[in-house]
């Protein structure tokens, strides 16, 4: 039996074959650069951001009063944890860097026209709700610059007409 009939029988199997259908014999575009790749890193940077931020919540205490000597206590006592705490700061960083080069590889190569529309659509919410997330983490270490980014944000909410003040006072 020759290398060639080798393979194409072990291509036979349904392991190999799915491998080989999606690792090895993948189509791609012919116009395929690194800047495609930035969705999956987006996609890998979002996946590091959750299980660190998991663990990190594991070890926060979401009291005013408790939460930046939570934070401390995850630098210094915790095993690693100050290693999760620097990769949970700088995986933000890198996620934002990471989705605006991803949007601007989509702007530049017009993928938001028809038939794509909608896709658009989603990415703006998933933008949004992205900036709102990052919002989120970013107070409950609770230092300076924690509550001055929270009250310079929702004071955001005071410049709506009429009920403007009434959702400062309910957020705060």
């Amino acid at each position: 039996m020759t290398i060639r009939n080798q393979r194409f029988s072990l291509l036979k199997q349904p392991i190999y074959s799915t491998l080989n259908q999606h690792l090895i014999d993948y189509p791609t575009p012919s116009n395929l650069s690194y800047w495609w790749g930035f969705g999956s890193l987006a996609g890998i940077c979002l996946v590091i951001q959750i299980v660190t931020g998991v663990f990190l919540a594991m070890h926060h205490t979401p009291h005013v009063d408790l939460a930046f000597n939570s934070v401390e206590h995850i630098m210094r006592d915790v095993e690693g944890g100050w290693l999760l705490r620097y990769m949970h700061a700088n995986g933000a960083s890198m996620f934002l860097i990471v989705v605006h080069l991803h949007i601007f590889r989509g702007l530049y190569h017009a993928s938001y026209s028809s038939p794509r529309e909608f896709v658009r659509c989603l990415g703006v919410v998933i933008f949004l709700l992205m900036i709102v997330t990052a919002f989120i983490g970013y107070v409950p270490p609770w230092g300076q610059m924690s509550f001055w980014g929270a009250t310079v944000i929702t004071s955001l909410a005071s410049a709506i007409p009429v009920v403007g003040d009434t959702i400062v006072t309910w957020l705060w």
